[in-house]
């Protein structure tokens, strides 16, 4: 399994235009093939930052929705709302504690 996290900061007047897509989106990306889980939070202190985590089979499974139509379209929505360059990690679950 592959976690993938990623550091999405908006300008500020974009938030409410970026979380309206997200709703639209959420249960499409969560439904593509290979996603196990996917989360948005949104930083404490620097509200215009938010970070999506999700689980995906492997690699490919997540290559091949970066590589979809549904990312593109989702992407293009996204990315003119950005007034920062976006960061992204893909990280493996060492430990889970609850």
């Amino acid at each position: 399994m592959l976690v993938r996290i990623v550091k999405l900061s908006f300008e500020p007047s974009k938030i409410e235009e970026f979380l309206a897509n997200f709703e639209t989106v959420k249960d499409k990306i969560r439904n593509f093939e290979g996603c196990q889980f996917l989360e948005l939070y949104r930083d404490k202190n620097n509200t215009n930052i938010f970070f999506t985590y999700s689980y995906w089979n492997s690699e490919n499974a997540l290559n091949n929705y970066r590589h979809s139509d549904l990312f593109k379209a989702v992407w293009s929505k996204t990315k003119p709302l950005f007034n920062g360059k976006p960061e992204a990690w893909s990280v493996d679950k060492i430990a889970s504690i609850e």
